[in-house]
């Protein structure tokens, strides 16, 4: 029977079988010796019968609880339940199934847990990051606010299945009318001392087959705040250096000059009061073009054609040009932009580029105009590129930082935006794109 015990089910059921047969045959020979012939064929059919009939319900009962426990575990499955398994104590092929059941069932178990554990450190991270947070269905209703969303928009309490437009309702008015404004903005929310600056984000994406909108609202008063600390910090050190370096020299040579008076040596004196002279200057366009930068006006855009405008620029700075069409037409405000393009013009020959490759390029897109000055001077390096745009930031010994972020401030005053890259071959363009 160990022998057996270890066999599959169907040799089983045929050893069995023959064994029962060969019983039942020895017993009918026995009895045919005081029985008729047909007694002793009906009483083997029977003994046949039961033990076949004994065998089927011994193999196929326990097989019949084997699949409706397996049933029963892919129910448990599909409901998202990995906490059962099956036990299976008898030898046959079918311990092969059980098993491999059972380590689909251990896997699924560990990666849901793990897909749990994700799912809580998910849930935390978005529940306490200072940046409000609100995901909005297809039907304008509130399906997620962390816990800065409902500080800010909901008085502290949930705001999970209210309507959107209810909520910002209840909100500050600033809240409102940047919502109202649509697209991505800043806003301000208090007054005066008590005042704090927002960034708002809106993205749409579809989830489930349906469109949802994930709206985001930080905080930047501390950090903006930090920035204007920094970018003060940084002019008071730009226009104390420029100072020191225009003053000291003045006051030396006024110095100098009453000592030749006192002296007599009047010959002397025209050189002095020369380099007075240019250091003054010097001073005054150094403050000019700081004001210049800090109260830019709004522009005034009027129809400009380009080639009058082109030569206007060559009058005061030489250049090469490319122009197409020869007689397009841009609308700007030509002071602003004849300042931002002589302020590139002169960057580029002090760049170190031979003067006729110094070169201007207009042309006509689809969207609007693309203007580029380019050199052939030494280029920028990554880091002299990330920075070159910002205010104050100069890496010429007398730069006061202000042409290129000048040039900045009226593309974008015009609604236009202006970049740097490196040509291949050595030299710089510099690219605006104006409306």
């Amino acid at each position: 029977m160990r022998v057996l015990r270890v066999l599959p089910i169907a040799v089983r059921m045929i050893a069995i079988a023959v064994v029962g047969i060969a019983a039942t045959a020895a017993a009918t020979w026995l009895l045919s010796r005081w029985l008729p012939v047909w007694a002793c064929a009906l009483i083997a059919a029977w003994v046949i019968g039961s033990i076949v009939a004994i065998i089927i319900w011994r193999t196929l009962v326990p097989m019949r609880a084997l699949f409706r426990a397996l049933a029963g575990t892919v129910a448990s499955y599909r409901d998202g339940d990995f906490s059962f398994g099956i036990t299976w104590d008898k030898a046959s092929d079918l311990i092969e199934l059980v098993d491999a059941h059972n380590a689909l069932g251990d896997a699924l178990r560990e990666q849901r847990l793990a897909l749990v554990q994700r799912e809580l450190l998910l849930d935390t991270m978005v529940q306490n990051t200072p940046v409000a947070m609100v995901l909005v269905d297809a039907t304008r209703r509130v399906v997620l606010g962390n816990l800065a969303a409902r500080r800010m928009l909901g008085e502290g309490k949930r705001l999970e299945g209210r309507a959107f437009e209810d909520v910002l309702t209840a909100a500050d008015p600033a809240v409102r009318d940047a919502f109202e404004r649509g697209g991505d903005g800043m806003f301000t929310v208090g007054e005066d001392d008590d005042e704090d600056i927002y960034h708002l984000s809106r993205r749409s994406f579809r989830l489930n087959g349906r469109i949802h909108e994930l709206v985001l609202l930080r905080q930047l008063t501390a950090e903006l705040r930090r920035q204007e600390v920094q970018t003060w910090k940084k002019v008071i050190r730009v226009i104390s250096h420029e100072l020191n370096n225009s003053l000291a020299p003045i006051a030396s040579l006024a110095h100098s000059g009453a000592e030749l008076l006192r002296r007599g040596q009047h010959e002397r004196l025209p050189a002095a009061l020369a380099t007075i002279e240019d250091r003054a200057r010097h001073l005054e366009g150094f403050i000019r073009d700081y004001a210049r930068f800090a109260k830019l006006p709004a522009p005034r855009s009027e129809p400009v054609p380009w080639r009058p405008f082109i030569a206007q620029l060559r009058a005061q700075v030489a250049f090469t040009d490319e122009l197409q069409p020869e007689d397009g037409i841009a609308r700007f405000d030509t002071a602003q932009l004849e300042q931002a393009l002589i302020n590139l013009l002169k960057n580029a020959h002090e760049s170190g580029s031979p003067p006729d490759e110094v070169k201007l390029s207009v042309r006509r897109m689809p969207d609007g105009w693309r203007i580029e000055v380019l050199d052939r001077g030494s280029g920028m390096n990554e880091a002299v590129l990330a920075n070159a745009l910002l205010p104050f930031y100069s890496t010429k010994r007398h730069g006061t930082g202000l042409g290129l972020a000048l040039a900045r401030e009226i593309a974008e005053a015009h609604g236009g935006r202006i970049a740097l890259l490196n040509r291949q071959g050595g030299g710089l363009c510099v690219a605006m794109v104006l409306p």
